[in-house]
C-alpha cells in the first residue's frame, strides 16, 4: 500500500483578497491553504485548524498581526506554531516588533514567489524556529 504524503497546512492572514490569492497561487501546490482576512479570524482557525505556518499580515482592521501573533505565541496549545510576519513597510521597528511578539520570520511586501516559499521551507525546515523568533 502506498503512502500518502500529507500537505503541510499554510494560514494566509491578510485583508487584501489579491494578496491572499497571489500567495495562494503560489503555495497551493505543496500546502493546503487556509485563509483569514484579519487577526480574529486567524486566532479562530489556528484553533480550529491546527496550521503547520502561519503567514501573517501586520496591518488589518478588527485585529492587527501583531497583536495576534502576541496571542498565539503566549498560548500554550499554539505557541510553536511558526508565524511570518508579512507587510508592505519593512522598517527595521518592524522587524523588532515582530520579533518581539514572537514571529519567526519576516517577508516584505512585494514578495518574489521563490522568497515567501523559501522562507516557509526554512522555517518549517527548523524546528527551533518555532521555538525562537529569528
Amino acid at each position: 500500500m502506498e503512502e500518502v504524503a500529507v500537505k503541510k497546512k499554510v494560514l494566509i492572514v491578510d485583508d487584501e483578497p489579491n494578496v491572499r490569492r497571489l500567495s495562494r497561487i503560489i503555495l497551493n501546490k505543496q500546502f493546503d491553504i487556509i485563509e483569514a482576512e484579519d487577526g480574529r479570524q486567524a486566532l479562530e482557525q489556528v484553533t480550529a485548524q491546527k496550521p503547520d505556518v502561519i503567514l501573517m499580515d501586520m496591518m488589518m482592521p478588527k485585529m492587527d498581526g501583531l497583536t495576534a501573533c502576541h496571542i498565539i505565541k503566549t498560548d500554550p496549545l499554539t505557541k510553536a506554531t511558526p508565524i511570518i510576519m508579512v507587510t508592505a513597510i519593512g522598517f527595521e521597528l518592524n522587524i523588532k516588533l515582530s520579533q518581539q511578539m514572537g514571529a519567526n520570520g519576516y517577508v516584505t511586501k512585494p514578495f518574489l514567489p521563490q522568497e515567501l516559499l523559501g522562507k516557509i521551507l526554512e522555517v518549517l525546515a527548523n524546528p527551533l524556529l518555532s521555538e525562537q523568533p529569528v
